[in-house]
């Protein structure tokens, strides 16, 4: 590993998480990157349980640790405070339920410097609550990989890459005035990253796997089994930023329009697949659009290249009777 002159500022917002942050901090503040280079931030965002305090005892402990206690305004909100405070030449974030390896941001700035790189990404695995590795989200690269912004962007678009800011060293720089995470939604890394992407020079992916991501059930995106009716409200985001997306991709990259286009289906399917049979009502006029633009696309939808026969066939099938196929569904599922 290069010897190290770069700093970093490291991004944690905390919320309600005090079991779990000591095991978050601890596995930044133990990096093998040199500790006077390395600014961890904690953002405590309103916290109603003993996170703000948790957080103060570990600033004790860890002299490269700083706290900042802000009033409740979501994880986008706490991003951008800890952005605001941030002094590194490169920002990482790390999610309070989740930990990371000792390399990682060594293995990071490396590749960084090597490639002459404004973002580099480090590849994840996922831990569920019990310990148990769980299947690959994103499939890591089998060695060291230089891509350009646009090739990103297409593999956000089919679902294969990987949009979060937490596996990856960003250039401080880009995070501007405009390019900030977007207060009040959930899937805010995703918009963010198709926007700076339009400003990054290029991108490396490593194929270590050294960013852990933690599922614990009732987290932001995660349903909880127990409630029928909980419906998350990424769902309703990911679909909002898929037309983001598209009209991205009409101004600055039309030779991925049917690859946009195949990401809005795909994640309406998701949201239609997901929301409760008891919220399929004449009366919630998101779900009217969903079904609306699905059935307004069928054509573009069988002509689609990118979209699988199973994709096509479900999206036929809802556009017709969504409420009665999902109800038929849940009833040979025994749900």
């Amino acid at each position: 590993m290069a010897d190290h002159n770069k700093t970093i500022s490291v991004i944690i917002p905390a919320f309600n998480i005090e079991d779990l942050l000591p095991k978050c901090v601890t596995s930044v503040a133990s990096q093998d990157y040199p500790k006077s280079l390395l600014q961890i931030i904690v953002v405590d965002d309103g916290s109603t349980d003993k996170t703000g305090a948790v957080a103060d005892k570990l600033s004790a402990l860890y002299e490269n640790v700083e706290v900042i206690h802000k009033e409740n305004g979501g994880s986008s909100s706490a991003r951008n405070a800890g952005l605001l405070a941030a002094t590194g030449e490169y920002v990482g974030f790390v999610d309070s339920d989740d930990y990371i390896s000792p390399e990682m941001y060594g293995l990071l700035m490396d590749a960084a410097l090597r490639n002459d790189a404004d973002m580099v990404q480090i590849s994840r695995d996922e831990i569920s609550e019990n310990g148990d590795r769980l299947p690959d989200v994103v499939i890591p690269p089998e060695k060291e990989m230089v891509v350009s912004p646009k090739e990103h962007l297409r593999t956000l678009l089919m679902h294969t890459g990987d949009a979060s800011f937490c596996t990856k060293l960003t250039k401080r720089s880009l995070f501007s005035e405009d390019m900030k995470f977007p207060e009040g939604e959930l899937n805010e890394d995703f918009y963010l990253m198709i926007h700076m992407l339009q400003k990054v020079n290029k991108l490396v992916i490593l194929p270590d796997q050294c960013y852990h991501v933690f599922y614990r059930t009732g987290s932001n995106s995660r349903k909880k089994k127990e409630d029928k009716d909980y419906f998350p409200s990424v769902f309703t985001d990911i679909v909002r930023n898929s037309d983001v997306a598209l009209e991205l991709v009409k101004r600055n990259s039309p030779d991925l329009l049917e690859v946009a286009e195949r990401f809005g289906f795909v994640q309406r399917l998701d949201y239609l697949l997901h929301i409760p049979t008891s919220k399929m009502k004449s009366d919630n006029l998101f779900y009217r659009e969903v079904v609306k633009n699905i059935r307004k696309n069928r054509g573009k939808i069988l002509s689609n290249h990118y979209l699988t026969g199973k994709q096509k066939a479900y999206l036929m099938i809802l556009s017709v009777a969504p409420g009665f196929v999902r109800k038929t569904h849940a009833r040979i599922k025994g749900l």
